[in-house]
């Protein structure tokens, strides 16, 4: 067997269950099969090989489900590929086989249902990685990042829940003005060039991953620029995300038998819950509704779900992802944020204040440069949002960063006749590339920035309430 080509990739993980990505390679018109296989750490046995056949349906990758696995506890996994002799095998047949593994053995956790107990993660957006010809140029650049955060991971405690991704994973757009990518081939080539560089390869294979898209994976300000001719375009941008983003998240349900059932995707947002602590990862960009009266930036059925998750989740800590900035509002661009949709974003507010909602903390990047900041309310002493930005991971030279002076920050960010939503930065804008380590403890969340080398520039404490 050969190592894949892309992955593995560790995708949702539950208490009992875990999803693992990975990428064959075509071999000629022969079939080829993937296999993963995995056991507890310290034990000698293997579980049986779960197989699959490859398809260039879905350039030749795959996303294993590992079931019936027990909480808390570490596992060691193989995972490859390999096209065999005989040309009528099946995924059941060549279990069969006398294979021989890759010999790299990787690892990753279950989630530990516990409450009260500490759990960390990292989060950021805004991966760029040049291309040119299809090859990635000097793409040290776009991975170095990677390497101080695997350096973080190693041993630290609390150990990393999850790596969130919010957004520009890739940049489809990034050649727009001298030769735009648009063929299906192309989007494609992108994902394998970011995913396939050595030091995120090395981070996804072991921290459980959870991506949404921003702008970039299809266009600039996406859809506000969309035009008649992006028909194609945003086709084949959406079909490249849904193999490389949304294939081992929590959108795709499972099957009576257990497996990932990648013919539902009903919506690209997804929840997922961390012992007592929960997230709603929206996807605000391809439900936009950008004309008449009923403006959103979240179609009805994910505001619908997001209010009722905000008022019946019993989650000790609620994060909502939401990749474009919640607040504050910057002074150019603010069109593409949730400045332009400000009934939706005071429907929200006004649920979380008027429910009484503790402990909502609004996370998101795009602004090519990370935050933190406090939302308060003139006549409610009781109602308290923060938010925590994370961005860029690996800037464009040709983009600036954000500075202080990017955002509104000396007027309300909603006045209304029951009060004003205020709203203050609690961090310094970091304006470099940039990720944030998150640590929820028992009486508050500690935001902890790092720069490309892993050192930390700040750390902000959020109290719990």
């Amino acid at each position: 067997m050969l190592k894949p080509t892309i992955g593995p990739i560790v995708g949702h993980v539950t208490t009992n269950h875990a999803r693992i990505f990975m990428r064959g390679e075509r071999r000629n018109n022969a079939p080829v099969f993937a296999g993963v296989r995995f056991r507890s750490s310290g034990t000698q046995q293997w579980s049986n090989g779960n197989f699959a056949r490859l398809s260039e349906l879905r350039d030749m990758s795959q996303v294993f489900a590992l079931n019936n696995l027990s909480s808390d506890t570490e596992y060691e996994y193989q995972a490859g590929w390999f096209s065999p002799m005989n040309p009528v095998h099946t995924p059941d047949s060549v279990a069969e086989l006398p294979l021989q593994w890759p010999r790299e053995i990787y690892r990753l956790r279950t989630r530990s249902s516990k409450v009260l107990q500490p759990r960390a993660y990292i989060v950021g957006s805004c991966r760029y990685l040049r291309m040119t010809a299809g090859i990635a140029s000097l793409p040290q650049l776009g991975d170095r990042i990677f390497a101080s955060i695997n350096q973080l991971i190693e041993g630290i405690q609390p150990p990393i829940s999850a790596v969130l991704m919010t957004g520009d994973q890739i940049y489809v757009d990034d050649l727009n003005l001298l030769a735009p990518d648009r063929d299906y081939k192309d989007i494609l080539s992108k994902y394998r060039a970011a995913f396939s560089q050595p030091n995120i390869k090395r981070l996804m294979s072991g921290t459980s991953t959870y991506m949404i898209l921003d702008d970039h994976e299809i266009e600039d300000n996406w859809p506000a620029n969309a035009s008649k001719s992006d028909g194609d375009l945003y086709r084949n941008a959406m079909a490249a995300y849904e193999l490389y983003q949304a294939s081992h998240s929590p959108a795709h349900p499972l099957t009576t038998n257990g497996e990932v059932d990648h013919s539902t995707l009903e919506h690209y947002w997804y929840q997922f819950s961390d012992g007592d602590i929960e997230w709603f990862v929206t996807d605000s960009r391809t439900r936009r509704h950008l004309s008449g009266d009923d403006r959103r930036i979240l179609d009805e059925a994910q505001e619908q779900a997001l209010l009722k998750w905000l008022s019946h989740s019993t989650a000790r800590v609620k994060f909502v992802v939401t990749s474009v900035m919640f607040y504050p509002d910057r002074k150019l661009n603010g069109d593409d944020a949730w400045k332009a949709f400000p009934e939706q974003r005071l429907r929200l507010l006004e649920t979380i204040r008027t429910r009484r909602i503790k402990n909502v903390v609004f996370i998101s990047g795009d602004v090519h440069g990370s935050l933190t900041a406090r939302l308060s309310h003139s006549e409610d002493p009781d109602f308290e949002v923060h938010t925590v930005v994370s961005s860029p991971l690996c800037n464009s030279k040709l983009l600036p960063y954000a500075k202080a002076s990017t955002f509104i920050l000396d007027q309300p960010l909603v006045r209304t006749a029951a009060g004003d939503y205020r709203h203050e930065l609690t961090s310094t804008v970091v304006s470099e590339d940039n990720f944030a380590h998150l640590v929820v403890e028992a009486g508050q969340i500690q935001v902890n920035y790092h720069d490309r080398d892993g050192k930390r520039l700040q750390s902000i404490s959020i109290p719990l309430r």
